[in-house]
């Protein structure tokens, strides 16, 4: 495999309890085998109900008494008090050079983590960081992953709390570490060599065909490209590239095939990770070379034509190493993690796409030291961060006002996990 040295090491790498439920925190109501310890510290939320009065007494007799069952004919304790049913699953893979795994957690209604579970991915990873955004996406039935060690991306079937492992296949590049998915067809960005983008179709039985043709360059053969994402029809395709200050559109065809890069300057210094919000609108972090209290952020929209015009450029968000970005799906609200501060920002999203910081000092959130990839639940009630310097997932509800609520963390992670896809 050919090396690639590191562009912007700060991304490549405190628990605070708060009252619950929050006094706004209404939700986001959005329309958009082996085991390994691990620990949930303090935090976890206890939903409080109102008091309430039976009205009802039931009778009772003096004389009649419930006799005790013997032990072997009373109900076991899961039976009696029977558990919820998972809400969802949290995803990341943990990147080992030797043999790389996709790590699983059962979400709780109440956003807490737990049933840690593994599956291999029959490749390999690097044992560090990635410097990428969506190592790690949820589509459909889906689990996609990438395994930058080997040159190669799996595609698991979900089903339930259960994994399937359906297909590897060779990523047609060097170091794939960012994927994007639409239209059953599947996109990698490889970093490694001179970086490039390849296609796939992602077949009904979970299987991953090359589309010919499809292999495009970035920007330069240095270009330093952090993620790839579709647009909102998949006929659009936007690569950051942190080397460049750039950022790079593909046009896609009825085949699948992608077209050679159109190249924009970013508003900003090292454009690295990115979300889509409402009508193709696209908010990017900036993490300035990692710089102390330097990092920036700043808003597009993206025409059909695929074009892009800047709306915010470059808003200060007062905090170190911004790399990782995520919108709600209601897409009044984003958040990016700091690796070079352990928090979060918080930012609000007109409807022109105008972005807004949440806190006047940029920090909404804090996380477990070094935060990078980041995550919604279904409905974006629930935000997860992966903290590479701490190995350990930071948990957060989030109120209707877009704040943030710290129900705990959970380390024990493996050093180098990276990626995060959270349902």
């Amino acid at each position: 495999m050919t090396s690639h040295p590191a562009l912007f090491t700060n991304c490549d790498l405190f628990v605070i309890s708060s009252q619950y439920p929050p006094p706004n925190f209404a939700g986001r109501n959005n329309h958009k085998r082996t085991k390994t310890n691990y620990t949930m510290k303090k935090g976890l939320l206890f939903p409080l109900f109102p008091p309430f009065v039976l009205p009802l007494a039931l009778p009772t007799s003096p004389d009649i008494a419930a006799p005790d069952l013997p032990a072997d004919e009373q109900l076991p304790a899961e039976r009696r008090f029977p558990q919820a049913p998972p809400a969802g699953n949290v995803y990341l893979i943990d990147n080992d050079a030797s043999d790389n795994h996709v790590i699983g957690f059962d979400r709780g209604a109440d956003g807490s983590l737990s049933n840690m579970r593994t599956w291999s991915t029959g490749g390999a990873g690097t044992g560090g960081g990635l410097g990428s955004q969506s190592a790690v996406v949820r589509y459909l039935d889906y689990l996609l992953v990438v395994n930058a060690g080997s040159n190669q991306i799996s595609a698991f079937r979900v089903n339930g709390q259960n994994l399937t492992l359906t297909d590897v296949e060779d990523s047609h590049g060097v170091m794939p570490i960012s994927l994007t998915a639409g239209r059953n067809m599947v996109y990698v960005l490889n970093a490694g060599g001179n970086g490039n983008i390849a296609g796939f179709m992602l077949s009904g039985q979970g299987d991953l065909t090359y589309i010919s043709g499809s292999s495009q360059p970035l920007s330069t053969s240095s270009a330093g490209g952090a993620q790839i994402a579709f647009n909102s029809t998949s006929r659009l395709l936007v690569v950051t590239e942190k080397a460049t200050n750039s950022l790079s559109v593909y046009s896609v065809d009825n085949l699948g095939v992608a077209s050679a890069p159109t190249t924009y300057p970013s508003a900003g210094a090292t454009p690295f990770g990115f979300d889509f919000g409402r009508r193709d609108m696209i908010f990017v972090s900036e993490a300035a070379g990692g710089a102390a209290g330097a990092s920036t952020l700043s808003s597009y929209k993206l025409n059909y034509t695929g074009t892009l015009d800047l709306i915010t450029g470059a808003m200060p968000t007062y905090q170190s190493a911004a790399c990782w970005a995520v919108v709600s799906g209601n897409g009044q609200y984003g958040y990016l993690t700091n690796t070079g501060s352990a928090n979060v920002t918080g930012f609000s999203i007109s409807p022109s796409g105008e972005v807004s910081l949440l806190n006047s000092g940029g920090a909404t959130g804090s996380t477990g030291a070094g935060p990078i990839d980041a995550g919604f639940s279904r409905n974006s009630d629930f935000l997860y961060t992966l903290n590479a310097g701490s190995d350990s997932i930071t948990m957060f509800a989030v109120g209707a006002d877009g704040s943030l609520y710290n129900l705990g963390e959970l380390t024990g992670l493996p050093n180098g996990a990276a990626g995060l896809a959270a349902e």
